[in-house]
Formats: structure tokens, sequence, C-alpha cells
């Protein structure tokens, strides 16, 4: 099995920084995305940003300018950055994986989810 550890969220002022952490563990073959998800109350998951393993980033658009992701040395880690923070920004912060496992005897791509730490942004 594969667990997702975050840590980081917290109560900021508008315009305040935070930075959250993940780190993954477990029996990993190889990590293909990982990335960060936030869920208001009463709202969808949505995706804040995310990285391949090829390098390639995405960033929502409400977010591009103020958030920055990156991975660890240890590549099984995911940071971000998030600057000029709002109300808006309001919201459990998810950290999401796409891992290469091997189960039932065969090599699978399984996506894993951290428990969520909170993030509040107060105006």
């Amino acid at each position: 099995q594969v667990q997702l550890v975050e840590s980081g969220g917290g109560l900021v002022q508008a315009g305040g920084s935070l930075r959250l952490s993940c780190a993954a563990s477990g029996s990993i073959l190889s990590i293909n995305t990982m990335g960060w998800y936030r869920q208001a109350p009463g709202q969808q998951r949505e995706l804040v940003a995310d990285m391949h393993s090829g390098g390639v980033q995405n960033y929502r658009d409400s977010v591009k300018g103020r958030c920055t992701i990156s991975r660890g040395n240890a590549k099984n880690t995911v940071y971000l950055q998030m600057n000029s923070l709002k109300p808006e920004d309001t919201a459990v912060y998810y950290c999401y994986a796409n891992v290469r496992v091997w189960i039932y005897g065969m090599d699978k791509p399984l996506d894993y989810w951290g428990q969520g730490t909170q993030v509040t942004v107060s105006s």
C-alpha cells in the first residue's frame, strides 16, 4: 500500500503565504504524477496544481502566479508554495499521487489521496 502524509496547512491572513508538503511512502515502483487538489464546503474537488514525471506542470488559472509546485530531492515528496493568499483559497487541500505499484502480479498505476489539510485565509 501507499500512504500520502500532508502537512503545512493552517490559518493565515489574506496576502500571506503557506507551504504545503506531502510525502509518499510504501511499496512504490515509481511516481507518475503528484499534485494538489482542494475542496471548499459545498464545492467539488478541484485541481490546484500537479507535476508529471517528465516535469510538466499544470496550474489552476486562479492560482497561476501565486502558487508554485515542486518535487523534493527524494522525488517522493511534493510541495505547494502558496503566496498572496485570498479568502477564496480557503479549502481542504488534498495531496494526490498516481503511483506505479506491483499488485496481483502486475505493474499497475493507481491513484492515492492524502487525508487533507485545512487552509483558511481570513480577510
